[in-house]
């Protein structure tokens, strides 16, 4: 009887310890918990359709990383194994929140997906002073900020420890108009004078700023510099400005709902000038085009995105996005969002670690190629400061109701239309 109980008591010890190895070999193999990013872009206001754009491109860049097994977009980092494989394949989630285009709005929702969601990276956000309301939050908590296409120069110059900024800065876009206009006179274009308008708030007044600087002790000349009240609704006035001026050229900073307004205003008030030129922004959102490109034949814009070839992984990737129902050929800073949502995915990767100072040091050891990046420019690599110093950009054109590439040669897709036309 003793040596039954004996050997039942045995036989309940190996099978108990065969459990606890079961349990124990599926911890073991048990998937990482997905890696928390917090994106903040404005989902909701005036500026919602270009949100929309950049949180679908943010959840492409993330789907293709964690899907893997994409190695016919190579050599672009993390398309040859699911997730990360530094992280044993851990996947990567985007946690959106919506600021509304408010500097005061994205700042509680940085300091919301720090707090309560524990994302381990903040990204975003669009609008430069939002970005530098989110950021504030990102370097008060100690964890890595990626901005993807914020241009205001001051961005990097707080000293901050945490901010990464993969797109140029206005100061470098302002030279690419430089280059431009210098390449128009020797065509025998008349470029002297510059209008320069822009809404009020740190985007736009850095775009003024930046051109007062660049053109100082040039032949060029800054006539006019208005400055509006961002989502005006009458632009009549400073359009007649602009009449009363008769620059060479009008550079626009200024959001989409702004920019429509700017377009029809022009056109029902008769001003027009040789060279009209967007800031990007609002000139490059799809809605623009939808609604004005039928009376802005001929305007300009300088752009990051340039359409690749066919069977390049950047064509590939924007064949994926306009089968999500948007298209980078329309709206070019999404592809910025996506190009910098990729460079933090990889130093996630890099680092080894979701440790914010491994993250933000491989942040700085940050060195990719052209061959590897999905936009034009010559490389990423970022200075003391966080800055990109080898970002680019070219120069697009509406011609026939969309935008195509004129300059510099070496990317252009047509010849450039001079003057601006208008409505045709």
């Amino acid at each position: 009887m003793t040596k039954r109980l004996s050997l039942g008591f045995v036989s309940v010890i190996v099978v108990a310890a065969g459990i606890a190895t079961l349990f124990s070999g599926m911890r073991a193999h048990a998937a990482p918990p997905p890696i928390k990013i917090g994106v903040i872009v404005p989902l909701t206001g005036v500026s919602a359709p270009s949100g929309q754009a950049m949180k679908a491109a943010i959840e492409l860049a993330a789907k293709i990383v964690n899907e893997g097994n994409s190695k016919d977009l190579a050599p672009l980092p993390l398309t040859s194994s699911a997730g990360l494989p530094n992280l044993g394949g851990a996947t990567i989630e985007p946690i959106f929140a919506d600021s509304q285009g408010n500097p005061s709005v994205g700042q509680t929702q940085a300091v919301r997906l720090v707090t309560q969601e524990h994302v381990v990276a903040l990204f975003g956000s669009y609008q430069s002073g939002v970005t530098k309301t989110t950021s504030e939050v990102a370097e008060r908590y100690g964890i890595p900020f990626v901005c993807g296409d914020s241009v205001a120069a001051d961005l990097t110059e707080r000293g901050y420890k945490t901010f990464f900024r993969v797109t140029p800065a206005i100061t470098e876009f302002a030279k690419v108009y430089m280059s431009f206009f210098d390449d128009l006179k020797k065509q025998g274009k008349n470029i002297k004078t510059i209008a320069v308008v822009h809404e009020n708030t740190d985007y736009g007044t850095a775009v003024g700023d930046a051109m007062e600087a660049v053109t100082k002790g040039t032949a060029y000349q800054i006539v006019a510099r208005i400055p509006y009240t961002a989502s005006a609704t009458d632009l009549s006035a400073e359009v007649n400005q602009l009449k009363a001026k008769k620059p060479d050229a009008v550079l626009f900073a200024s959001y989409t709902s702004d920019s429509i307004l700017f377009a029809k205003t022009m056109n029902e008030l008769g001003f027009t000038a040789p060279a009209i030129i967007g800031d990007d922004s609002g000139f490059v959102d799809g809605t623009f085009l939808k609604t004005s490109s039928s009376i802005m034949e001929g305007a300009m814009s300088r752009s990051s995105w340039a359409p690749p070839k066919p069977g390049t992984p950047a064509y590939k990737i924007n064949q994926m996005y306009k089968a999500m129902g948007f298209d980078f050929d329309t709206f070019e800073a999404a592809a910025r969002d996506i190009q910098g949502f990729w460079v933090l995915m990889d130093a996630i990767n890099r680092a080894k670690s979701t440790n914010p100072d491994a993250v933000i040091a491989a942040l700085h050891a940050t060195n990719l190629s052209p061959q590897q990046l999905l936009l034009p420019y010559h490389g990423v690599k970022f200075d003391a400061k966080g800055q990109n110093f080898e970002g680019a950009a070219i120069m697009e054109q509406i011609q026939g109701g969309k935008y195509v590439v004129v300059w510099p040669a070496s990317y252009a897709q047509a010849k450039l239309e001079w003057p601006f036309v208008g409505k045709k």
